[in-house]
């Protein structure tokens, strides 16, 4: 049989994944039925924005405020805790927590996990991910040891790992978070629809995608 990669490019500090990720979670589920033998998952971690100590602008906290908001109305069911920008002093950085993701992956196939960790933590507890301190916390709260956490975090091998990642998301042509692509035998990387709303159109394009190379 024919084997298929379905790419999701995502962020653990994207606030459209975190509108995402109940849909997302529906889709993985549907993937694991008969009709979609063939199909295997790949979750990239895009990298938003990179390392930086330096505090976010006041101008651009202000616009992420602004996305927050159009989130909550216009995706049902998404909430996000305003209180992360009195407590915390917000930086653009989202690499380390794209490092936690892959660095929980190598240490204990935590990957997911770790994504929904950064995700709770960052838009419903109002810690701030882009600092390493809350990254080990939560992976400590998924079982994971402090100490081989941390080092894997700072690790080279996880810095090749990130790059390899963004090298994925460029070759297949991912220009945002999240985004879903398909690809297989006589089929070239493929955006799938994405909808906030439910799997059945992302569903039918694979349908459509893999029947159409079979």
């Amino acid at each position: 049989m024919s084997r298929f990669t379905l790419f999701h490019v995502h962020d653990p500090m994207c606030s459209w994944c975190w509108a995402y990720a109940p849909v997302l979670e529906k889709l993985l589920a549907a993937l694991q039925g008969p009709d979609f033998e063939a199909i295997d998952v790949s979750h990239v971690v895009g990298g938003l924005a990179p390392d930086s100590d330096v505090p976010m602008p006041a101008e651009l906290a202000e616009h992420l405020q602004g996305v927050w908001r159009q989130i909550q109305a216009t995706v049902p069911g998404t909430t996000f805790n305003f209180d992360f920008w009195t407590r915390n002093t917000p930086r653009r950085s989202t690499w380390p927590a794209c490092r936690a993701v892959l660095a929980a992956e190598s240490l204990a196939g935590l990957a997911e996990a770790m994504t929904r960790g950064i995700q709770r933590a960052y838009y419903l507890d109002a810690r701030n991910p882009s600092d390493s301190e809350v990254l080990i916390s939560i992976a400590a709260e998924l079982g994971m040891d402090r100490e081989l956490f941390a080092a894997q975090l700072g690790a080279d091998a996880t810095e090749s790992l990130l790059l390899d990642h963004f090298t994925t998301a460029r070759r297949i042509g991912a220009a945002g978070f999240p985004s879903l692509f398909i690809e297989g035998p006589g089929l070239s990387p493929t955006r799938l629809p994405l909808d906030y709303a439910g799997t059945n159109a992302t569903l039918s394009s694979i349908k459509h995608h893999v029947q159409l190379q079979s």
